[in-house]
C-alpha cells in the first residue's frame, strides 16, 4: 500500500485491501468513525492490518524539515526518532502478539514529496494480506450480545478469538476433520472436509451450536 505526501492540500485516499493511507496537509481533520480525530501535522499514513489476534492500525508520522520518525500501533509508540538528517530510507518495528515484522519505506518522488509504503513479513501490504486470504479463514459474529472475531489459522490449526488463542481438541470423522472449542456456553465446531477439487483444496466451515456461520472477507 502506497501513496504520496507533498504540500497541498488535503487528500485522502482510500484503498479497497488492507488500510487507508492519508496525505496529509499542514493541518486538518480526518473522520474516523463518529469522532473527530486531530490529525498531527506530520502524519504521513494510517494503515489497518488484519492479523490473527486483530486488526491493528499503524500511524506513521514523518518530519519532512526534522526527518522525525514516529510509528504508533494501536494508539502505543513503539518507535520515535526525533531528528534524522536522511529524510528517505526505512524502519522496521513488530505488530501484534506473534511479533509480525512490518517495514515503512521512505522514498522520495519529487521535490518535497515523499512516498509511503508498508510491507508485512517482507511483502507489500497487498501481496500479504492476499496470501493471508489463503491461509487463514476469519468469521465475524455476535454472541449474547458481544461481538466476536474468530480467525482460523489453517497450517496450524489454531484458532483465535478477539485476541486470544483458544483451547481446541481435534478429531478424525469420516469426512475430514473437526475442531472443537467453546465460546462462552456455545459448542463451537471448524469442520475441514476436501472439496473434491485440487484448486479449491480443503473447505473449513464454522458451526456453533450446529449453526453454520458464514466466513468473512477482510
Amino acid at each position: 500500500m502506497k501513496g504520496t505526501r507533498g504540500r497541498g492540500p488535503l487528500n485522502v485516499q482510500k484503498h479497497g485491501t488492507g488500510g487507508t493511507f492519508f496525505i496529509t496537509p499542514k493541518f486538518g481533520y480526518c473522520s474516523a468513525g463518529s469522532e473527530k480525530v486531530k490529525m498531527s501535522n506530520d502524519l504521513a499514513g494510517v494503515w489497518e492490518v488484519a492479523l490473527s489476534d486483530g486488526v491493528h492500525r499503524i500511524e506513521f508520522e514523518h518530519g519532512t524539515t526534522t526527518g522525525k520518525r514516529v510509528i504508533y500501533v494501536d494508539g502505543k509508540e513503539v518507535l520515535r526518532r526525533d531528528w534524522m538528517f536522511k529524510l528517505v530510507g526505512k524502519e522496521t518495528f513488530s505488530v501484534g502478539q506473534s511479533d509480525t515484522k512490518a517495514t515503512i519505506n521512505i522514498d522520495a518522488v519529487s521535490g518535497f514529496a515523499y512516498e509511503y509504503t508498508l510491507e508485512i513479513n517482507g511483502k507489500s501490504l497487498k501481496q500479504y494480506m492476499e496470501n493471508r486470504s489463503k491461509v487463514t479463514s476469519t468469521w465475524l459474529l455476535n454472541l449474547d450480545g458481544s461481538d466476536c472475531r474468530v480467525v482460523l489459522e489453517k497450517d496450524t490449526m489454531d484458532v483465535w478469538c478477539n485476541g486470544d488463542k483458544i483451547e481446541t481438541a481435534g478429531e478424525f470423522v469420516d469426512d475430514g476433520t473437526e475442531t472443537h472449542f467453546t465460546l462462552g456456553e456455545h459448542n463451537c465446531c471448524v469442520k475441514a472436509v476436501s472439496s473434491g477439487k485440487r484448486r479449491d483444496g480443503i473447505i473449513h466451515t464454522l458451526l456453533v451450536d450446529g449453526t453454520e456461520i458464514a466466513e468473512c472477507m477482510e
